[in-house]
């Protein structure tokens, strides 16, 4: 069972991870930066302090998977004025998350949602420029580094070339549009996109990385208005890369996620 705050019901084909949700302001936007963390440490105490002196035009809700670490204290919610912390106790990892949060947002009215990494790679002025696209009647956002405009700061190798080589023109082709940074979670998504019952994204299918595969692909497929924007994504010098993908058995199993979604295997 969903507990959710008591205004909040969802259809009862919404299939939803269990989760917690601890609301902690009112709304004041009419659209959410959604934000997906698990055990990220001083990166999202980091991140929701540049989020907070951005002053940007969205509410913030937290989509936690579970985190242990103590990284999400009152203290560092209240100082940044999150508005919500939803935390799955259900099964699944980066796609219920997003199941989870997306719905919540979607019931508590919102025009569209962002959704941005919460590992502190990304340039979080740009959440600005999403929700502009948004208002001007874009569906699907999608933020690129390898857009003129865009940077790419100490992108290992290896996720430059599968990048660009596979997973773009992949996503690309399956979606009837051309974009350059299929793997980058920096994205929007409009309110009605979303409640498309052809999109249909609360499906319990969707338990890893395969929501957003699919969502990028269903897009162009359903003719809905699609941009992509350029962004700042930057990965640390001197440290290990953060990053819950690691190991080739899971490089491999995201692969075999995104070659799932262009064969048209999540329509509902």
């Amino acid at each position: 069972m969903n507990h959710a705050s008591p205004d909040t019901t969802f259809p009862a084909d919404w299939d939803l991870p269990a989760f917690e949700t601890e609301v902690r302001e009112p709304r004041r936007h009419s659209h959410a930066l959604v934000i997906p963390v698990i055990n990220e440490g001083e990166r999202i105490r980091a991140q929701l302090r540049r989020v907070e002196a951005a002053q940007l035009p969205v509410d913030v809700v937290i989509a936690d998977g579970g985190s242990t670490d103590g990284s999400l204290t009152p203290d560092i919610l209240a100082a940044t004025g999150v508005r919500a912390v939803l935390t799955k106790r259900g099964p699944g990892r980066l796609s219920a998350q997003l199941r989870m949060a997306y719905a919540w947002c979607l019931q508590q009215g919102y025009a569209g949602i962002v959704t941005i990494d919460g590992n502190g790679k990304d340039n979080v002025n740009a959440i600005a420029v999403f929700v502009e696209c948004l208002k001007a009647g874009d569906d699907y956002v999608q933020g690129s580094r390898y857009r003129k405009g865009g940077k790419a700061v100490n992108t290992p190798l290896e996720r430059t070339l599968g990048n660009r080589l596979i997973h773009a023109p992949l996503m690309s082709l399956a979606g009837r549009r051309w974009f350059t940074d299929t793997t980058n979670g920096y994205r929007g998504y409009s309110r009605r996109y979303l409640l498309d019952p052809r999109v249909a994204p609360f499906r319990s299918v969707f338990m890893n990385y395969e929501l957003l595969f699919y969502l990028t692909v269903r897009a162009g497929q359903l003719g809905y208005k699609v941009r992509e924007i350029p962004v700042e994504r930057s990965y640390p010098r001197s440290e290990p890369t953060p990053t819950k993908i690691n190991g080739v058995g899971p490089k491999l199993a995201v692969l075999r996620q995104a070659i799932d979604a262009a064969r048209g295997r999540f329509a509902p």
